[in-house]
């Protein structure tokens, strides 16, 4: 609907922006219940002249226990922000056309299977529904006329047309190397494909075809042409591989390969046209086969063809969403390191690196803009992730969505830690203390540990470390070696060696915060999924010493997971098939082995369509505890898979875990 700066300002006070002039009510501890109140702020894209930022934001809905997403905008200045959309439907991925005077954004509105691309005016009024294309749209973006779009769809369902709800479940059949994802389930042969939509006559194109996923679609700057990432070497499901392509923006082209050479490009980031159309910027891969390892870089290649260049091999920290300046001279991107994620530019010739933001903070995402109007996802451990203009190296904040609900909250006191391990290696992790006791000791302390192995644990703002501090817990976010932001030698330390060098951390960090008068030695807990999980079972398989643990989305009997899981190709690479390399296999495998030495009570989880981690993984450990005397809880999350979205169960996960440590470390309860 129309808007006026005055109506915009009234909106933006009722959407949380922060009052004054009152006093105010005193603070509380975060609870699990307060999933329903935190607000997801994500996806900004500056507008072509600079003067708006359109972004998403999540809320859920306690009653019909779903999240429901919304697009709005907020000025360049920060003083107007505007919800864009108000349905009870998901309304998310907003770009802008190439004149700005319009904003598409994808929707499953009105009862469509799937996706469609639905075109608001800037100057207001209503939605209007583009597409209605089956199946939905996956990847979408505007041409450079702003006449054409190019989306990524994935191929129609055979078995769809003849389906109806009388009818029988018809088998599942597979034939790939590769054959289940989760969320996705078992794979066939439906393939991501790229499309041109021509917004005037509503004619769908087909640009590619094949029996492989054409993906990250990228306009040419003159709009003559599409660059994209796809793995179509011969039997791509033994390969981790991608390699960038380009073809002409007409139906019937023939795609054409820039890259080569072995190893991942561009997986997962981002494709960066220079301004002058002749350079490609992109990421490439350190590891060939090793995706838990990899470190990604900062590459250049010639849209003409000809030999990559990495950009940042002196760097020795990953590389993420790099997006060309608008004088071509430099790429900005985002470097992950130590703990922090900053914006830093590389010269495009020299590959000299410069650190742009300094703020001890985490930037997790980067959007350009003209005149130097680039805008940041960021947080820090106060603060949700919100949305900042960048300007002259600082961040100024654009967006409050989580100001009202965090000024009722007291969290915790966030620190680093620095540790050594009995080899010597020193560790960087993150302490939490609960909230009105920075200078407390002997308390009973959570280590918890994230998943990956490649993450890091930062100066970001952390809900459930801190919904355990609230508890009264001191909680250690470890970065154990196979973290990410120490370098390539850090992370692939772990390479073929699960479960010792980082135990050998995890325990030194635990001796630290023991050393320094935190914890109480007597109440020590660990827990963590996915990575965090499996880690825990390593940890109390070699240490009795934590009375509490809790193992989500784990595994401990790995020899188990070969063939179950979607890991076969980084198995096949990294450890080899358990009938030519049964010892390591097995010795990876020491804590289902060693299960009878593990003492400590254990809460295990999983989501019951996990096909990342399955929950044989979990269910093993459960039963192998039971069956020896030691106190176990096994839940397990209906309809889930590896990480769960029902709110409900997120909630009562975060509760589970507040009760099994308040049980076993003997926690003060907290008062609502």
């Amino acid at each position: 609907m129309p808007w006026s700066p005055a109506a915009a300002l009234l909106i933006a006070l009722l959407a949380g922006a922060p009052a004054s002039g009152h006093a105010q009510a005193p603070r509380r501890p975060l609870q699990p219940s307060d999933v329903y109140r935190l607000k997801g702020v994500s996806d900004p894209q500056v507008s072509p002249d600079g003067e708006w930022v359109a972004y998403v934001v999540s809320t859920v809905d306690s009653a019909s226990n779903k999240s429901d997403t919304d697009v709005w905008m907020v000025s360049w200045d920060g003083t107007r922000r505007i919800r864009m959309t108000a349905t009870n439907e998901n309304e998310s991925r907003p770009r802008w056309s190439p004149d700005g005077k319009q904003l598409a954004f994808t929707s499953a509105r009105q009862g469509a299977k799937g996706a469609q691309v639905w075109l608001l005016d800037r100057a207001g009024g209503e939605a209007v529904k583009l597409t209605s294309i089956k199946g939905g749209i996956g990847e979408y973006a505007w041409s450079p006329d702003g006449k054409k779009f190019v989306f990524g769809l994935l191929d129609p369902d055979p078995d769809e047309a003849d389906t109806t709800k009388k009818a029988p479940p018809k088998p599942i059949v597979v034939d790939r190397l590769r054959f289940k994802r989760d969320i996705e389930g078992y794979l066939g042969h439906r393939r991501n494909h790229l499309y041109l939509y021509d917004i005037a006559s509503g004619a769908l194109d087909t640009l590619t075809r094949g029996d492989f996923d054409d993906e990250r679609p990228s306009w040419s700057p003159d709009g003559t042409q599409i660059l994209f990432q796809s793995n179509r070497r011969p039997d791509a499901d033994r390969l981790d591989q991608t390699d960038l392509f380009v073809i002409e923006a007409r139906a019937g082209a023939t795609p054409r390969q820039l890259t080569t050479f072995d190893g991942r490009d561009n997986i997962g980031g981002r494709l960066s046209w220079s301004p002058d159309a002749r350079s490609i910027a992109f990421m490439v891969g350190t590891d060939v086969g090793s995706l838990a390892y990899d470190q990604y870089r900062l590459a250049v290649v010639p849209v003409e063809g000809g030999a990559p260049r990495v950009l940042t091999a002196a760097l020795d920290r990953g590389v993420s969403q790099p997006s060309w300046t608008e004088d071509g001279r430099a790429i900005q991107l985002l470097v992950t390191d130590d703990r922090e994620q900053y914006v830093a530019r590389v010269d495009a010739q020299t590959g000299a690196v410069t650190r742009v933001t300094r703020e001890r903070n985490e930037v997790t995402q980067l959007a350009p803009g003209p005149r130097g109007r680039w805008a940041v996802l960021a947080t820090d451990p106060a603060t949700p992730s919100e949305v900042y203009a960048l300007e002259n190296g600082a961040l100024r904040r654009l967006t409050h969505h989580n100001d009202a609900f965090i000024a009722t909250i007291e969290l915790g006191n966030v620190e680093g830690l620095t540790s050594k391990g009995k080899d010597g290696a020193e560790t960087h992790s993150m302490l939490i203390r609960p909230p009105g006791k920075a200078l407390a000791r002997g308390l009973p302390t959570i280590l918890w540990i994230h998943g990956g192995p490649k993450a890091q644990d930062g100066f970001g703002f952390d809900f459930t470390r801190q919904v355990l501090a609230a508890r009264g817990f001191a909680v250690v976010g470890v970065n154990y070696r196979g973290s990410d932001g120490r370098g390539h030698a850090w992370q692939r330390a772990i390479y073929a060696d699960w479960g010792n060098k980082e135990v050998v951390d995890i325990l030194g960090v635990a001796d630290e915060v023991v050393k320094m008068g935190v914890a109480d030695p007597a109440r020590l807990g660990i827990g963590g999924w996915s990575y965090g999980g499996i880690l825990t079972d390593y940890v109390t398989a070699t240490d009795p010493r934590f009375k509490a643990a809790s193992s989500g989305a784990g595994s401990a009997l790995q020899l188990s997971m070969w063939g179950t899981d979607q890991y076969i190709v980084q198995y096949e690479n990294e450890l080899g098939s358990p009938w030519k390399n049964p010892q390591l296999w097995m010795k990876l495998s020491y804590p289902f082995f060693k299960a009878d030495k593990i003492k400590t009570p254990t809460l295990y989880m999983s989501g019951d369509r996990d096909f990342n981690v399955p929950t044989s993984g979990t269910e093993q450990m459960y039963q192998a505890l039971k069956v020896n005397g030691v106190e176990a809880e096994m839940v397990i999350y209906p309809n889930q898979f590896h990480g769960l979205t029902m709110p409900n169960f997120l909630v009562d996960r975060l509760d589970r875990y507040q009760r099994w440590f308040g049980a076993h470390l003997q926690a003060p309860a907290v008062q609502p």
